[in-house]
């Protein structure tokens, strides 16, 4: 009787096959991204030597083609929401460990996925070297799906280092590549986990159809036995998959309630062994399945996480060709600059090799071997024996034109613009102004108005047009320029001696409280900005008076000496001590009729630089031991009374004025620096009163931990 109900409802199931045939159209190609990012895992060494033969491989396109990367991210991201959204919705008891993984970090993806839509825009794609068929994508994320498809999600920096290095043997990537190697990487992870998920929801949703026809199976063989026939037969005329899911959870199910539910069970093992396979054979591949998905997804999760770890900055540098071709710097400061400055270097590298027929590392070769050739000349100017004065000063052009670089109109009219840019501005100005006062003296003209009614008007009209001008050239300069920051070196482990440097607060001292402040004020500094071979000073002066001495004044002197004492003492050290005080008396003026320091502020100064260069001591007293040794002080950082110097501040202004690009050089014809900076003056910005409660004041101020080197 079981072999017949068997038999009938297998003859069901061919009669629904047969059916379908005819009404159903073909389906569509299988999906060429099914199956998660995987080959044969490799070690190191065996990374090592696949990227030279991956190398060797590689054709690069003579034409652009579509950079789909970022459009399969969107599709990456709504079939990663779709895909946890029916896990989540999904029982709780009977979800997969992968699944568990998925749904615990589905908020770590969408933060990465936000990343790369950040680090790799839309047209930086664009300008990536392309593959040829049949990759038809990125050079660089064919590298990057690699490097994860070997190692099942997993990498770390020491395989993905070599694996690097062993590729550049046989070809270079661009600077370009190597920073967008990080984003690629997380498209790499977050396409394998998009396949998983796939995999994972409809896993799940087989073993919920699974869970659904027991339950009835189950319902029926409880209350209406005779119902279980109808029951099995609807099953087998639904068609069910025979995936691993669905016959792993539906022998699960059915196994160990007797001979009640064995004909379902019968009848599985049929259909299977239609296709050569057991329900044990199935079980096991399922198994499997679990184990393999769980571990591709936690791995593909803990490599997301290292990307964020990873320092990218030292990694590109260490790989870049163009890195190590600059770093051999005739002058010595590529490598002792600040990463910024290196940086800014690099790109100027990479846009001139957009614009020629030289590849980065040929640009690169040829700016050193022009510094090279200066630094062998004794007649050359001494900052062309650094790269940078071929790359962003003054030997750009020269650099341009042995090079052939062909820029485009806008950039020629904007190199134009900055060679007169007085000139470029004024004339802009009053182009603008006649141009709109033209205008609309002629529509005057034309409604009626009189030769001396428009002479009348144009002196009024061209002041308040010019002013609306001045306004629109403005904003259009601010807008369409991007601040050019100063090239420094990099002194955030340390201020050579060279440029021991000599914080100075010019103020006058009149109470105690006062000089509570001032002191206070200069261990602040001092804490932010600890650093060897840089020390901090009071200038000070009396408060006006109708006496060249006042009682108090001898008082206040002896307090000053006892708290820069103390000050010394909390934060002694061997060698000259961090803070000193230098103080003037007061001085006779003959027009005001009072006895004051001489020019107060600007004389304060005047006299420290006398003092500094052995030529005049204005100084009453100086306090502090080792004062000597600011003989050899190489530059003054002048803070007002009120001014706040932010945390490590002041090796980065150190840094600026110590590169060679803006060291000052002074023409002794024309008694003035030509080139170069003798003063840098840095952005000042508002710090907000703690005790402030309008909220003006917070709308309008900057932020007072910013300073900007300009």
């Amino acid at each position: 009787m079981k072999e017949k109900l068997i038999n009938w409802l297998n003859s069901r199931q061919k009669g629904k096959k047969r059916q379908s045939s005819v009404s159903r159209p073909p389906t569509a190609a299988p999906n060429n991204h099914a199956g998660n990012i995987k080959a044969e895992l490799f070690s190191v060494d065996q990374m090592e030597r696949y990227g030279q033969r991956l190398a060797r491989s590689h054709k690069l396109a003579t034409r652009k083609s579509p950079y789909y990367l970022l459009k399969r991210l969107d599709d990456n991201e709504r079939v990663l929401a779709e895909s946890c959204h029916q896990l989540s919705n999904g029982k709780k008891t009977s979800m997969t460990p992968a699944g568990e993984w998925l749904l615990d970090n589905y908020y770590l993806i969408e933060e990465q996925i936000r990343v790369v839509r950040h680090h790799l825009p839309k047209n930086f794609g664009r300008g990536l070297p392309q593959l040829a068929a049949p990759h038809y994508c990125p050079r660089i994320y064919d590298v990057a799906t690699e490097a994860i498809a070997h190692g099942d999600g997993r990498w770390d920096a020491e395989t993905l280092t070599r694996y690097i290095a062993a590729y550049q043997k046989e070809a270079n990537l661009t600077l370009g590549e190597l920073w967008a190697l990080p984003g690629m990487l997380r498209l790499a992870l977050i396409e394998n986990l998009r396949r998983v998920a796939v995999e994972v929801a409809q896993a799940q949703q087989e073993r919920n159809l699974a869970d659904s026809w027991v339950n009835k199976m189950q319902e029926a063989a409880e209350n209406d036995p005779a119902n279980l026939i109808v029951v099995i037969a609807d099953m087998a005329r639904s068609n069910p998959p025979r995936t691993s899911a669905f016959v792993a959870e539906l022998v699960r199910r059915l196994q160990g309630h007797g001979t009640m539910l064995a004909l379902p069970l019968t009848w599985v093992e049929q259909r299977l062994a239609e296709v050569s396979l057991t329900s044990d054979e199935l079980i096991h591949r399922f198994n499997q399945q679990l184990a393999v998905s769980q571990l591709s997804v936690s791995n593909s999760i803990s490599g997301l996480r290292q990307l964020s770890e990873m320092d990218w900055a030292e990694f590109v540098e260490t790989m870049s060709q163009v890195d190590q071709t600059l770093r051999q710097d005739p002058a010595g400061v590529y490598p002792i600059m600040h990463f910024d400055t290196r940086d800014q270097y690099r790109h100027v590298i990479e846009m001139l090799a957009r614009h020629c027929a030289h590849t980065e590392v040929e640009v690169a070769r040829h700016v050193l071997n022009m510094a090279q050739v200066a630094a062998e000349d004794p007649t050359s100017d001494p900052r062309s024996h650094h790269i940078g004065y071929f790359l962003i000063d003054d030997g750009r052009p020269e650099l341009e034109q042995q090079l052939e670089v062909r820029l485009g109109r806008i950039t020629r009219l904007r190199h134009a613009l900055n060679q007169a840019p007085l000139l470029s501005w004024l004339g802009s100005l009053s182009l603008l102004t006649t141009a709109c006062c033209a205008v609309l003296l002629r529509h005057s003209h034309n409604s009626g108005v009189g030769w001396l009614g428009l002479t009348l008007l144009l002196v009024p009209l061209a002041i308040v047009i010019s002013q609306f001008v001045l306004n629109v050239l403005s904003e259009v300069t601010t807008r369409s320029r991007a601040p050019q920051p100063l090239p420094r070196l990099d002194f955030s482990c340390g201020i050579p001696a060279e440029f021991r440097t000599l914080v100075v607060i010019p103020t006058l001292i009149g109470s105690k409280d006062a000089i509570d402040k001032l002191v206070n004020a200069l261990e602040v500094c001092y804490l932010g900005n600890a650093m060897k071979h840089l020390h901090f000073a009071l200038l000070t002066d009396f408060h006006d008076h109708q006496q060249a001495r006042h009682p108090q004044d001898e008082q206040l002197l002896n307090y000053a000496r006892q708290q820069i004492t103390a000050l010394n003492a909390r934060y002694a050290n061997e060698g000259p001590s961090h803070f000193f005080l230098f103080h003037r008396d007061r001085q006779w003026n003959q027009q005001q009729g009072v006895w004051m320091g001489y020019e107060r502020k600007r004389g304060k100064l005047n006299a420290l630089n006398d003092w500094l260069r052995n030529r005049d001591n204005a100084f009453s007293v100086q306090i502090g031991e080792g004062k000597e040794v600011l003989k050899n002080v190489k530059y003054v950082i002048t803070l007002d009374s009120d001014t706040v110097m932010p945390r490590d501040c002041a090796h980065q202004l150190i840094a600026a004025m110590a590169h060679p690009l803006n060291q000052p050089q002074y023409d002794v014809s024309q008694q003035r620096v030509v080139e170069g900076y003798a003063i840098l003056q840095p952005r000042m910005a508002e710090e907000i009163p703690v005790t402030v409660r309008d909220g003006m004041p917070r709308c309008a101020a900057a932020s007072p931990a910013t300073i900007l080197i300009p």
